[in-house]
């Protein structure tokens, strides 16, 4: 289950990534435009700002995520994104750090892009740190024998695939094509996070979900003493008490010509 109030700790942080890819993705005048995985609604200013003409249509799967967007103001409803396809109107399509959760997103991109019509403009970020210091760590403890082996087991399982989010290169040549023009590329942002066992925090908000969504209660609350510690062996904290937090992302707009 997603918790909007953890989510949404961190959101200057993470809606930087946002505005970047935003601001690479050119639409003179969008009929409509989609922010698949919308999440509490936080992008939702952003595009209305950026195309306040445009029909805003915001999906997101999690029930607790859409009902904090509507509190917000965002006319947002639950849908999975792998049942969502393109309008004949649909001329914008945001997914924000949304399809590193969907295995094979390659594929149900590309169905996007042959649905779009002509001129329209389709731009995804994802996280790309999946081998950073506090996912490794992450890894380990869920390696560990203590969760059983039935847990232990969907655990790996949940947190296996380092390499779910490929390259900017990997991702412009899979989408490829002789109706598309690909912008692809990668940033390592370096947050300054505040605040007692902050990379922990952050990890709780989106990394830790599906850790959470296995463990009971008394085991969750020792898998996050353990590995606090850990994480603060990785960032440690600078003597003015911050820690930096380096995060990789990964971005590509796509255009249908």
């Amino acid at each position: 289950m997603w918790d909007p109030e953890t989510y949404l700790a961190f959101s200057d942080q993470r809606e930087r990534p946002a505005r970047d890819l935003l601001a690479r993705m050119n639409h003179p005048d969008p009929a409509s435009v989609v922010d698949l995985g919308c999440g509490a609604g936080n992008l939702a200013p952003l595009l209305t700002r950026r195309w306040p003409a445009a029909r805003l249509e915001a999906l997101d799967s999690a029930p607790e995520m859409v009902r904090a967007a509507v509190e917000a103001g965002v006319q947002a409803r639950v849908l999975d994104v792998r049942d969502w396809s393109p309008g004949a109107d649909t001329d914008v399509v945001v997914c924000n750090a949304v399809l590193q959760w969907v295995p094979d997103h390659v594929e149900l991109v590309r169905g996007w892009l042959d649905a779009l019509p002509v001129g329209a403009v389709f731009g995804m970020q994802l996280p790309g740190n999946f081998r950073a210091p506090a996912h490794r760590a992450v890894y380990e403890l869920a390696s560990r024998a203590e969760w059983g082996e039935e847990t232990g087991a969907a655990l790996r399982d949940a947190l296996r695939d380092p390499d779910r989010v490929l390259t900017p290169l990997e991702y412009a040549r899979a989408l490829s094509g002789p109706n598309v023009l690909i912008d692809a590329w990668e940033s390592t942002y370096v947050h300054r996070l505040h605040g007692r066992d902050p990379v922990l925090n952050w990890l709780r908000g989106t990394a830790l979900r599906p850790v959470r969504a296995l463990l009971d209660e008394r085991s969750w609350e020792r898998f996050l003493e353990e590995l606090a510690p850990m994480l603060r062996s990785a960032y440690p904290e600078e003597a003015d008490g911050s820690t930096w937090f380096p995060f990789r992302r990964v971005f590509v707009v796509v255009r249908r010509a």
